[in-house]
């Protein structure tokens, strides 16, 4: 494990970034009761456990214990509808049959996670404290906006590099990774945080052309080619490749060798301005919520339904990041030059 620790500056600017989450998005006040379960395994781990000492010193801290976790379910079991638990993991932390954000949410508490960290280290840790910061105006204004236009279009065009992704069918109706609990049945969830994203009501009318500079690997951690990979879709499927790699090709097999052909799912909108391609960490799960388009192969996607995919025969979800120009819905150009460009919708 790399033992540099997290600079000093970069944990006082995590808990300026946790008071605001913990203020803005779940409106969680200081005397709130609060629950954090950390752990020592990775410097991310520790920074962002000081981070969150600093901005609610109040809060009750257990180190999690692999050995006997049975002090955190009972740390858990003191607590009551709307307080707070706060899960940062090195890796993911296991409680026997006990699924841990599902579970917590059954008991109506709001919960954070920060898993993974210790694929991290180093200069990705101060990044990824950099992309907890939380602006309620433009995540929710650039959010709201982009629903707005996905749950009336009626087209969408992805811009690569002089290649088009079509999506002419509409889509499903967008869900939001924003930070905006209000009308959800449960507050929380991974940070960071910063996505809009949804499918083709119909996949097999999704076709054309895309390159990817970037995709989720076996070893489920963020690879890079060293020349973007472009994927021809046709029918909603993805049945060739130009300027492939050994491991893009195993990721393919392996979605192919389970559900005998490579769907081209989910279109995810991601909002997070820490995250660009100059400024990358190795998390896919983090990741995937750089300001751009990334894309999902392979049948699995649990929020939405499609007749012809049966939900237990569905194994894989990769991430693909697309190299976008712009993006059009029914002609107007939402995206262009690494930003998004819709006006924002007014923060209630």
């Amino acid at each position: 494990m790399p033992t540099t620790p997290v600079p000093t500056e970069a944990v006082q600017q995590a808990a300026q970034h946790v008071e605001d989450i913990l203020t803005h998005a779940f409106e969680h006040e200081p005397t709130a009761k609060t629950l954090i379960v950390f752990d020592r395994d990775s410097p991310l781990a520790i920074g962002l456990t000081a981070g969150y000492r600093k901005a609610r010193p109040s809060s009750q801290f257990v180190e999690f214990d692999s050995e006997d976790p049975s002090h955190v379910l009972a740390a858990i079991d003191t607590l009551a509808p709307k307080d707070l638990v706060v899960l940062i993991q090195s890796t993911s932390f296991r409680l026997d049959a006990f699924r841990i954000r599902i579970e917590l949410f059954k008991r109506g508490l709001k919960v954070i996670e920060h898993p993974h960290l210790v694929r991290m280290p180093g200069r990705q840790a101060e990044l990824y404290l950099d992309a907890l910061a939380y602006d309620p105006a433009y995540y929710r204004g650039v959010g709201n906006a982009l629903k707005q236009r996905i749950d009336i279009a009626t087209e969408c065009v992805l811009h690569s590099r002089g290649d088009k992704l079509i999506f002419p069918a509409g889509f499903e109706i967008a869900k939001q990774n924003i930070g905006d609990y209000r009308k959800l049945p449960n507050s929380g969830g991974q940070f960071p945080i910063g996505e809009v994203f949804t499918e083709s009501k119909d996949l097999e009318a999704v076709s054309g052309r895309v390159q990817i500079s970037n995709f989720g690997d076996t070893a489920f951690t963020v690879n890079t080619p060293e020349q973007p990979i472009t994927l021809i879709v046709k029918a909603g499927r993805v049945v060739a490749t130009e300027n492939s790699t050994p491991e893009f090709e195993r990721v393919l097999e392996a979605i192919r060798t389970r559900e005998e052909q490579v769907w081209l799912r989910e279109l995810g909108l991601g909002l997070n301005r820490s995250f660009t391609p100059e400024r990358m960490v190795s998390d896919i799960g983090s990741y995937e919520r750089m300001c751009g388009v990334h894309l999902s192969l392979g049948a699995k996607h649990p929020s939405y339904n499609k007749p012809q995919i049966r939900k237990r025969a569905a194994r894989f979800h990769v991430d693909v990041f697309a190299i976008t120009e712009s993006v059009t819905i029914d002609g107007e150009e939402v995206y262009r030059d690494g930003a998004w460009c819709v006006d924002r919708v007014p923060v209630a």
